[in-house]
């Protein structure tokens, strides 16, 4: 009989799209369940997609005490019922209401997976709270992944638990990444994509993909691209994502360039992205913070080189001057500087798209993490 695993996520999309297939691959060893927020068609998708049963359970992004210890009590009254031999949470919220909740509970293996840390970035009072939040999913927790080499040395670094609870999965990746579905063999009409973004086969594109907020570096992406492209003709800027105003908002002036601007192209949120990127010709992604960049990896097994902040995740899939370049964070000199270098060697940049590929099909491929990660599941007693 198998054992059952639940896992648990903030929001659906991360089960279905940022740990796609991992879920239905365990359901060949375990009796897998998935928790998250209460929305019925994203909570269908998942089931549909990775074929297992999915408890709603009400959870936000945000900072909501009154519905955090609602959803504390729901999922405690799940857990004393299902009695699952291992509780797998990803996402900040989802960490710590269902840690608590199965610390209470009984739950003997209690997982969770650091795939970022939003509280790097705040400060004061909001900062303490934050602090005081991550160190109770760590003490509630048996076993925590830092998804990167970087996130393991921040975590003893805040010191929010101690090493020997700690261990990152392979070399780091929630999910690692299928390279034969992101692939520059990828077969798409690109020519009517271009036509319709109006994009010309002369123009080199330089693509960001994720969500157009602050911490990600949109406004120094955009400062950089607009001085650049004063003195640089044929080129675009392709910002694929949606923006998050209530949560992170962009400056005023960088959502002005982003709505008037005819070389700056969003053309929203995209579930498949592989068209935009085989469109590209160099992925721009100057975050703040970062756990293991998904986006980093697709750009990369798809032969973009790749222009990154020097922070954990990013700094340890690309490597500089050999599949990208790596500048310093919150720094638009820097980042214009490597753009217009690599605008100047095109050539050069093709090959480090090529060495990107190869690296993280060594690395990185999404069979060799679930493999990794089942073999931790089958190592705890």
């Amino acid at each position: 009989m198998k054992k059952k695993l639940f896992r648990v996520t903030t929001v659906p999309y991360s089960l279905n799209i940022l740990l796609s297939g991992q879920s239905q691959f365990m359901s060949n060893h375990f009796e897998v369940t998935g928790i998250s927020s209460s929305n019925k068609n994203d909570i269908d998708a998942v089931s549909k997609l990775e074929g297992i049963p999915m408890i709603p359970i009400e959870l936000t992004r945000q900072i909501t005490p009154i519905k955090d210890l609602k959803s504390v009590w729901k999922l405690y009254s799940v857990l004393k019922k299902e009695k699952p031999y291992i509780i797998h949470s990803h996402t900040p919220k989802a960490g710590t209401v269902s840690m608590l909740a199965a610390k209470l509970a009984g739950v003997p293996h209690r997982l969770h997976t650091v795939a970022g840390m939003p509280l790097l970035e705040a400060k004061g009072f909001k900062r303490l709270v934050l602090n005081t939040v991550e160190k109770l999913t760590y003490h509630c927790a048996t076993k925590v992944y830092p998804n990167s080499n970087g996130l393991f040395d921040i975590i003893l670094d805040q010191k929010f638990t101690s090493k020997d609870k700690l261990k990152v999965i392979g070399n780091g990746s929630s999910n690692g990444i299928d390279t034969s579905y992101f692939s520059p063999a990828f077969n798409n009409n690109l020519k009517n994509l271009r036509k319709d973004l109006n994009i010309q086969e002369s123009d080199f594109v330089f693509v960001f993909v994720g969500r157009l907020v602050t911490d990600k570096g949109i406004n120094e992406l955009v400062a950089s691209f607009l001085e650049l492209s004063k003195k640089q003709k044929n080129i675009k800027l392709l910002l694929v994502g949606s923006f998050e105003s209530d949560l992170d908002p962009l400056k005023p002036e960088t959502l002005q360039a982003i709505t008037t601007n005819k070389n700056i192209i969003n053309p929203g949120w995209k579930n498949d992205v592989r068209p935009y990127l085989l469109i590209s010709d160099c992925l721009v992604f100057p975050s703040y913070r970062e756990g293991f960049p998904n986006v980093v990896l697709q750009a990369g097994a798809m032969e973009l080189p790749g222009i990154v902040t020097n922070i954990n995740g990013c700094n340890e899939i690309i490597k500089e001057n050999i599949s990208g370049f790596i500048i310093p964070v919150k720094n638009t000199e820097a980042l214009q500087e490597a753009m217009q270098t690599v605008l100047d060697n095109p050539k050069k940049a093709k090959a480090m798209g090529i060495k990107s590929r190869q690296f993280i099909i060594d690395n990185f491929e999404r069979k060799v993490i679930w493999k990794s990660l089942l073999k931790e599941y089958q190592s705890l007693k």
